[in-house]
Parts: structure tokens; sequence; C-alpha cells
């Protein structure tokens, strides 16, 4: 995450969805032509390209990325997209993966309020980053399983990557969304609105 950050220049509003999109198609590629042996080299990365794309769309909601809270929702994208196959939003599970990981959140930026710096082996962030990893790895495992069926290949990989920082571009617009209302609006509004909008598209 620090590194993705350090190449986000501070000015601009353009998220560089497509670019983003193109390396990982790139990095996928690459993957898939070396099989899957290689996961260890490409994978990370692939993630790599996806914060950034990740962050590049925080900060296209106006989110300011020299906040560490900005940096751990960054993260914690990776969080939403492994809940019962289901990438929408609009599903219960966005708000209950938010309120199940806000104490970990909360903890972790209390912690890296008191060092000054994040460190990665502090109990706090330990227990967030599992929390991540365990829903994270659940789609990592599925694009793990796809690239290695033999005849995947580069363009099968490419594919498989496209689709993978696809979906997670698709979770980062909808989480910076919704902060951005409620950075507006006020958390309690936001969600008594989605549970309106909600109870309305199920009658």
């Amino acid at each position: 995450m620090r590194y993705a950050l350090r190449t986000i220049p501070k000015e601009g509003r353009d998220p560089e969805t497509r670019v983003h999109k193109a390396l990982a198609v790139l990095s996928g590629a690459m993957g898939g032509a070396l099989g899957v042996s290689a996961v260890l080299v490409e994978l990370p990365v692939s993630t790599t390209i996806m914060l950034r794309s990740i962050a590049r769309i925080a900060q296209s909601e106006g989110e300011d990325l020299q906040d560490p809270e900005t940096a751990l929702a960054c993260v914690q994208v990776f969080a939403l997209g492994g809940h019962s196959g289901s990438d929408n939003l609009h599903e219960a599970g966005y708000f209950a993966v938010r309120a199940a990981m806000a104490k970990s959140v909360t903890r972790a930026l209390q912690q890296m309020a008191g060092r000054g710096v994040v460190d990665e082996s502090a109990s706090a962030i330990v227990r967030l980053l599992a929390q991540i990893g365990a829903r994270f790895g659940v789609v990592v495992s599925q694009k793990v399983a796809a690239q290695a069926v033999p005849v995947v290949g580069a363009i099968g990989g490419a594919a498989v990557n496209a689709a993978f920082v696809s979906h997670f571009q698709s979770l980062a617009r909808g989480h910076f969304t919704v902060r951005r209302l409620e950075r507006t609006y006020g958390k309690g509004t936001v969600r008594r609105e989605y549970e309106r909008i909600r109870a309305s598209e199920t009658h």
C-alpha cells in the first residue's frame, strides 16, 4: 500500500481505471504464459496494481490519501469482495462487513497514531489484516484456480486479471461513493436511506 501511494500524484481526479486494467491484463498475461508456478510473483504485482487503482478511485471521490484512515479503507475494499460471490454493494453484506471490521479499524488507527508510522507487526493492525486476508483469500483462490487450468495461457491469464481488477474497481467505486455521501450527510442518514431504498425494492 505504501508503494502504491508513493506513485500517486497529489493532484488529479482521474482514477485511471483503464490504465490500471491494462497493467493488470499485462501482468495476468505474463503470469498465464508462465503457468501456476508464477503466481507467487504475479499475484503481488497484480495486487499492487489493484491497490493503486483503488487509491486513485478513493482520491477521485475526495478522499485524502495522506490520511491513514483512507489507506486502511483502501485495503478494506479487498474484504468487500469475498462474500457469497456477489460484488453488488446493495447487498446487506456491505454494511455488515464494514460494521464487523469497524472496531479493528479503529484500534489499528489508534495504534498507528501512537506509533506515528504503520508497523505491520502491531497487534491491532495484524488482526485487521487477518480479517481482510480471510475474505480476500476466497477471491484469490478462485483466481489461482482459474489460472491453474492448463489451457488458460497468456490470453486466459489476461482475461482473469481483467475480471479481477474490474471486480475490485467496482467495489472501490461503490465503497468510496458511500463514504463521500457519509461525509456530506452523515453515516446515519446514508444508512437509513439505504434501508428505505432496499425496503422499497423488496415490495
